[in-house]
């Protein structure tokens, strides 16, 4: 049984892969993307930024700046302390994750089509206490 459920969440992960591939013009990366998500939410700093994603500073960094080239996030200065950056999303920013809602908008019907109304429920269930184990792990409870 490991064996099989190894291949399946493989298998999950690299469908889930390849529909966000159809809706990324921009090739943005899963880690883009998850920052986006995040700044979705709320504006946030780098330093809040790197411990929900459980990355470095450096790499943060490093995508950050790709992001802001796609024009996809800005930085301003905190009020409080100016020598941190407050990253925002930009209007073109949620234009991309709109789309993106819209694909999963898609999977979210296929999903209903495929799973009765009891294994859709078994399913969100099962998946909301495997992501709250894998941040749990990466040292963070929050969204």
């Amino acid at each position: 049984m490991d064996e099989k459920f190894k291949i399946i969440l493989s298998q999950l992960q690299c469908e889930l892969v390849a529909e966000r591939n159809l809706v990324n013009p921009a090739e943005v990366s899963w880690l883009q993307y998850d920052i986006l998500s995040l700044l979705k939410l709320k504006p946030l700093l780098p330093k809040e930024l790197s411990k929900h994603l459980g990355i470095t500073k450096s790499k943060l960094s490093k995508n950050l700046t790709i992001l802001h080239e796609l024009g996809y996030i800005n930085q301003t200065p905190a009020q409080l302390d100016r020598r941190e950056m407050i990253t925002k999303l930009t209007d073109i920013g949620l234009i991309f994750l709109t789309k993106t809602d819209e694909k999963h908008d898609e999977l979210l019907s296929d999903a209903k089509a495929c799973f009765t109304s009891d294994e859709q429920k078994l399913f969100s269930e099962l998946a909301e206490k495997f992501v709250l184990e894998l941040r749990e792990r990466r040292g963070h409870s929050g969204s």
